[in-house]
């Protein structure tokens, strides 16, 4: 079973680098969807993690998510 499967790949804090890219651990989270409904600080499970595919932000965020919900939300 991948981890894909289970409740999360990841949780932890919302944070903002010093180039506004959102993040959470080594994970970058997708900035639209950050911004479209969560806040710096809220606490994050990642349900999904893919290879970024942006250049400018792989080297120092070399995964993505794009599928993330606040912790305390039931699924």
């Amino acid at each position: 079973m991948s981890k894909e499967n289970q409740k999360g790949v990841y949780t932890g804090i919302i944070e903002k680098d010093e180039n506004g890219n959102y993040f959470c651990g080594p994970y970058l989270l997708d900035y639209q969807q950050v911004e479209a409904g969560f806040k710096l600080g809220d606490e994050v499970n990642l349900k999904t993690v893919i290879e970024n595919p942006s250049d400018k932000t792989y080297e120092k965020y070399p995964k993505k998510s794009k599928l993330f919900f606040l912790s305390n939300l039931k699924e």
